[in-house]
């Protein structure tokens, strides 16, 4: 693919950090037939420029590898430090053995020492044997360079800490926000797909509710948008999916789109 080609995004998880259907939960979304319903932990591929790039790895990253029969990946990169984007980079190992090479991850100083923490035996002076295999590439808000990809990092807020979305020429990847300041903003502003957060109907401390999603993508004005990191609070899909405007659609495990 050249830098002119089309850029895909795979939604390999759609939900909350608990995952739709919640454990124990009888509502009707979480007992829903309807396989949109069913979400992992939230994350994201993008294929551009020849390369996998994953968003986020959480607890469910290797049930999502196997479900899209990825066999390579070129790198990893966070959005933040919390455990159900972090938790599942013991997983990297199958990369590692197979492929024969480290797997390059990106992001914040936070990030990494939280999974400095998490992954002791990774950052061992003498290797563990069978531990994951990484490079640590720390980020700051500026653009960086995976290859011959740009990535624009966009800081919002996720309460009080402080999250990256990105930005891949026209496609501009956000979760985990409640707020976005104004000199952010700007770096989305032309991006023909937006992906964002819209956790439940109600508001909420940490995560966009619908109507504030909407609200943000009306003054974003994206071609095309698609909500994620959803809970069960928010509804069944077929029924969220009819209320919303035509360029808005609520995202859903293993969809693909193309920009």
């Amino acid at each position: 693919m050249d830098k002119t080609g089309k850029i895909k995004l795979t939604f390999l998880g759609t939900g909350t950090s608990i995952g739709v259907p919640v454990i124990a939960c009888n509502c009707p979304v979480c007992k829903s037939p309807d396989a949109r319903d069913k979400r992992f932990r939230t994350s994201a591929m993008v294929n551009i420029d020849n390369q996998n790039i994953v968003i986020d790895c959480g607890p469910d990253f290797r049930f999502q590898m196997l479900k899209q029969q990825v066999e390579d990946i070129d790198a990893v990169i966070f959005t933040h430090e919390h455990r159900d984007h972090i938790a599942g980079l013991d997983d990297v190992r199958a990369f590692n053995y197979i492929l024969n090479k480290n797997i390059p991850i990106y992001g914040t100083q936070n990030v990494m020492e939280a999974i400095k923490t998490e992954f002791p035996y990774i950052f061992t002076e003498t290797r563990f044997f069978g531990a994951p295999q990484v490079t640590i590439h720390e980020i700051e808000n500026v653009k960086f360079k995976i290859g011959e990809t740009d990535i624009l990092p966009i800081t919002v807020m996720h309460n009080k800490l402080p999250v990256f979305g990105y930005r891949f020429r026209d496609l501009t990847y956000i979760t985990d926000a409640s707020f976005i300041p104004e000199e952010e903003k700007h770096k989305i502003f032309g991006s023909k797909v937006l992906v964002l957060n819209a956790l439940r109907n109600s508001k909420h401390i940490s995560h966009f509710s619908l109507a504030e999603a909407l609200l943000l993508i009306e003054e974003l004005r994206p071609e095309r948008a698609y909500l994620t990191h959803i809970s069960h609070f928010l509804g069944l899909h077929e029924e969220v999916e009819k209320k919303l405007p035509d360029h808005v659609r609520l995202a859903h495990d293993n969809l693909i789109i193309e920009v």
